[in-house]
């Protein structure tokens, strides 16, 4: 199968890089893979990275002139590869391929997946439901919710949540464990409950409203807190909130990593309190690396845990609610280990990539051959 992903992101990209990645390390060995993507892109230099795969410097612009060029230059890309499925990311590589599609005589299978909870009502959402999409991919049920109240509710829809890579994210020895505390806490690491996030330091990752929660627990459980949050550090503003909470010996900022997974690894909770969540990589990431997770309860967030057995669930935003939360974990703290060691076991059981690759790959055959098998789950 010849497929062609696109990515309108010119710089990190996120969780839609993260997504298309993984597509390319399961289905580079089986198919023909190309990427159109702005060449100063992660996935750009990540796509780059796999022998077979082509990729393409291409942006996906709103302004008119631009935008002129850039539809030629894919229609002519799209005419002269021939590609049987484009698998669009995002409003606007999707505008642009309904566009660069429109009067072709041989005209590829267009797959859009929906990442966000972002409103899907308006009059291009009504125009590339009906003239540039053949499927569409929910990232969760709380997605697959949006689409049937959308124009895209008469196309087939599948859900298929986010596969990881679990060799990659894979729990750490004992020993491996105490090691990469020591490096991120100190020989105070001891005794220590940790909680580690890599959602990053934006307030609606909620990671301030932990903090705010463990400021107001009594100082003996306080005292046994420390937080984790990697990514870009914290604006000067935040930090002073943190500082004026008298929490800044507890909570740790590394910075961008190249690497999370010491960091996490660290870690005895995963956490990710964000207020909008279409299904989140962060947290599947935590709970592989067998870390119970402590999760809002906003968009597809809770489609991630098993409720007291891999993870918690708490209302998005509520402090007293984290709060409690945390007081019950800290009286149960003997108990971590094993929901850290069953949220492996679900991780194990549900976000393989092999499965998630497989499962897109069914739904491209889908569009091609109406006939072919997918899979009940979708």
């Amino acid at each position: 199968m010849k497929i062609l992903f696109t990515n309108f992101h010119h710089r990190n990209g996120g969780g839609h890089v993260t997504y298309i990645v993984n597509l390319l390390r399961g289905l580079a060995a089986t198919d023909n893979l190309s990427v159109a993507t702005p060449g100063t892109s992660r996935l750009f230099r990540q796509a780059r990275d796999f022998a077979n795969v082509t990729t393409y410097d291409m942006c996906f612009t709103s302004r008119i002139g631009p935008m002129i060029r850039e539809v030629l230059q894919l229609r002519q890309l799209i005419k002269r590869e021939k590609f049987d499925v484009i698998h669009v990311n995002a409003s606007a590589d999707h505008r642009h391929v309904m566009l660069a599609l429109a009067g072709l005589s041989r005209r590829p299978k267009v797959v859009w997946t929906k990442h966000n909870d972002h409103g899907i009502s308006s009059f291009g959402h009504r125009l590339r439901a009906r003239y540039g999409t053949d499927a569409v991919i929910a990232v969760s049920d709380f997605v697959r919710r949006m689409l049937a109240r959308s124009p895209y509710a008469a196309l087939p829809t599948h859900v298929i949540r986010h596969g990881i890579d679990l060799s990659h994210f894979k729990p750490v020895s004992s020993a491996e464990k105490r090691q990469l505390r020591t490096r991120l806490l100190g020989d105070a690491a001891d005794g220590l409950l940790v909680f580690g996030s890599s959602g990053g330091t934006d307030l609606e990752k909620g990671w301030l409203d932990l903090v705010r929660a463990v400021a107001g627990l009594p100082d003996d459980f306080r005292r046994r807190v420390r937080i984790v949050v990697a990514g870009d550090p914290p604006k000067p503003e935040r930090q002073a909130q943190v500082d004026a909470l008298g929490m800044r010996s507890s909570v740790i900022f590394p910075g961008l990593v190249t690497d999370v997974r010491d960091i996490l690894a660290a870690c005895d909770v995963g956490f990710v309190l964000s207020y909008r969540e279409a299904l989140s990589f962060a947290c599947r990431e935590t709970l592989a690396l067998g870390l119970p997770t402590l999760v809002s309860d906003a968009g597809g967030l809770p489609e991630n845990v098993l409720p007291g057995q891999t993870g918690w669930v708490v209302p998005a935003a509520n402090i007293q609610a984290i709060r409690a939360c945390v007081q019950s974990i800290l009286d149960n703290a003997g108990c971590v280990p094993a929901m850290g060691a069953q949220a492996r076991q679900y991780s194990e059981a549900e976000f393989a990539l092999d499965r998630f690759c497989a499962d897109t790959r069914a739904v491209y055959s889908s569009c091609l051959d109406p006939t072919a098998f997918v899979p009940a789950n979708l």
